[in-house]
């Protein structure tokens, strides 16, 4: 059977990781993610990172009224990849998104994947409570039979509950947490 494997990167951009909305936990998560990167690298896997995008008129949408907090702003210091993923990703499939789930990311894969009888997505990032458990809600509702995971080491939460809260989401949902 010819299974094709993706790994999904989600929003591993400046601000989430020590800039405007910065944690400790996803700092501490930079390493282990650059890490799964080269590895799926190594092993052929597909590669796409999104990037959460804003423009100068963030505060003035509805996302931008709920968080009040500028972050990652077209072509700021903030928007751009934390170097050691960006080293680690190379040449990748970039998808920018106005918003939690990107809608293009199942258009993305399904065009990768053609010919392919079987898939496996694996995804890591940032926010796990936010940006990751939609995209992977989103790929799962696309792909109901694909063996979808999202890589609890690689992921972290605005909060370790709230990171917590999201894995036990998706595993209710049918995505595993490796």
């Amino acid at each position: 059977m010819k299974e094709k494997k993706f790994l999904i990167v989600v929003d591993m951009q400046k601000d989430f990781i020590d800039g405007a909305l910065g944690t400790p936990e996803a700092q501490a998560i930079v390493e282990a993610a650059a890490a799964r990167i080269r590895a799926c690298r190594e092993e052929g896997w597909a590669l796409i990172a999104t990037l959460d995008t804003h423009g100068t008129d963030y505060m003035d949408t509805a996302e931008g009224k709920k968080l009040p907090v500028p972050h990652c702003i077209k072509d700021s210091e903030g928007w751009r990849l934390d170097p050691a993923i960006a080293g680690a990703l190379g040449e990748c499939v970039l998808v920018e998104k106005p918003t939690f789930g990107s809608v293009r990311l199942p258009e993305i894969v399904r065009g990768q994947a053609e010919g392919a009888q079987a898939l496996r997505i694996e995804l890591i990032g940032l926010c796990t409570d936010i940006c990751v458990v939609s995209n992977a809600l989103l790929l799962k509702a696309h792909f109901p039979e694909a063996a979808i995971a999202v890589n609890a080491a690689c992921c972290a939460g605005v909060t370790p509950e709230k990171h917590e809260a999201a894995l036990e989401t998706m595993r209710s949902c049918q995505i595993d947490v490796i």
